[in-house]
C-alpha cells in the first residue's frame, strides 16, 4: 500500500483523457478520484464526458436529465457548489449533461471560451474546497474537451489492450498535447494500461501493448510501477521464470460490479487487490509524476 502523502503536498487538478472511446476513462477517473479523497481529504469529480458514464455509474441519472448545469456554471457563470452532488463523505461530483452538445456550440461563441472550467470551477475551489480536482472528458476534440485540458494541466491517459491503442495514444498527443503545449503547460502524468486479463508469455494484446510503452523511450517514463517491466522481467517472461505481480490494472469482477451498484471499488470491494493500482495513480497525481 503506498504511503500518506505529507502536508506540503500541492493542490493539483488532472484531466483522465485519450481521443478513444471505450478506453477506460471513467472507470480510471471515478476509482482514482476516491483514491485520493481517501489519502488527502475532499476531492471533486468533473464529468465532462457526453456518455455520462462517470455519472451513470455514481447514481446520478436525474441530474444527467435535469436542468443543463454543466451551461450554467460554464456559460451563465453560477456557483458550481449549487451543482456538485456528494459521492462519499470525502468526494464529490459535478455531474455530466445530456446536452453537452448544446454547451459544446455555445462555447464556441464565448469569450475566453477554453478558460471557462478554469476560471468558473477549478481556480475559486482548488486548493480551499477541494484538494484536488478529477476530470473525466469526452473522447473528441472541441471546446469542452480543451477547457478541461486548460483547468487541469495535468493529464493520464488510460489504455485498453485493443485494437486501437496505438492510434489512440497518437492521436491524443498530436492532436491533444502537443497541439496545447503551443499555448499552456501540459504535463502527461502517466500512461494507464487497464483492463488487462490475458498471458504475457504468448503473442497477446496485452503482452503488445505492455512491452510497447515499456519499451519505448519516449513512453516508459510514464508507466507507472504496477505497470513497469525491465528488459530482465521480458527474458524471465519468455524463460517461465517470472515471479513478480502481474503488471497493469487487471480485469476483476469487482470493478464491473461496482459500477453496477453505482460506488467506486474501494466503497464497493475494499479487499479488491487493484485497489493498489489506483493508490499509484493518486500518488503520481500527488507527485506530478511517476517515480521508480
Amino acid at each position: 500500500m503506498t504511503s500518506k502523502p505529507d502536508s506540503a503536498t500541492e493542490p493539483r487538478a488532472v484531466a483522465v483523457n485519450v481521443l478513444k472511446g471505450g478506453f477506460g476513462k471513467s472507470t480510471t477517473a471515478i476509482n482514482l478520484a476516491r483514491e485520493l479523497a481517501e489519502r488527502n481529504g475532499r476531492v471533486l469529480l468533473i464529468d465532462l464526458d457526453d456518455n455520462g458514464h462517470t455519472t451513470f455509474n455514481l447514481g446520478y441519472r436525474d441530474q444527467y436529465e435535469s436542468d443543463n448545469h454543466v451551461q450554467q456554471v460554464l456559460l451563465d457563470g453560477e456557483d458550481p457548489l449549487d451543482h456538485v452532488v456528494s459521492v462519499t463523505d470525502e468526494l464529490d461530483l459535478l455531474p455530466s449533461h445530456e446536452a453537452l452538445e448544446e454547451v459544446e456550440t455555445n462555447l464556441k461563441s464565448a469569450m475566453a471560451s477554453s478558460q471557462r472550467l478554469n476560471r468558473n470551477v477549478v481556480d475559486p475551489l482548488l486548493g480551499d474546497t477541494y484538494s484536488y480536482i478529477v476530470i473525466d472528458t469526452p473522447a473528441n476534440r472541441g471546446k469542452i474537451n480543451d477547457n478541461a485540458l486548460f483547468a487541469a494541466k495535468n493529464l493520464l491517459v488510460p489504455l485498453r489492450p485493443e485494437s486501437g491503442w496505438e492510434s489512440g495514444i497518437t492521436q491524443t498527443n498530436k492532436r491533444l498535447i502537443q497541439e496545447a503545449r503551443q499555448y499552456f503547460d501540459l504535463q502527461l502524468l502517466a500512461l494507464v494500461p487497464t483492463d488487462l486479463s490475458e498471458r504475457l508469455d504468448q503473442s497477446t494484446r496485452d503482452r503488445n501493448l505492455l512491452y510497447a510503452i515499456n519499451s519505448r523511450d519516449e513512453l516508459a517514463s510514464f508507466v507507472p510501477n504496477f505497470a513497469h517491466l525491465s528488459a530482465a522481467d521480458w527474458e524471465a517472461i519468455d524463460d517461465g521464470n517470472y515471479d513478480g505481480p502481474l503488471p497493469g490494472i487487471r480485469h476483476r469482477a469487482s470493478i464491473d460490479k461496482a459500477h453496477r451498484a453505482r460506488k467506486p471499488l474501494r466503497d464497493y470491494d475494499p479487499e479488491c487487490d487493484q485497489l493498489k493500482c489506483y493508490e499509484e495513480l493518486a500518488q503520481i497525481v500527488e507527485n506530478g509524476g511517476v517515480s521508480r
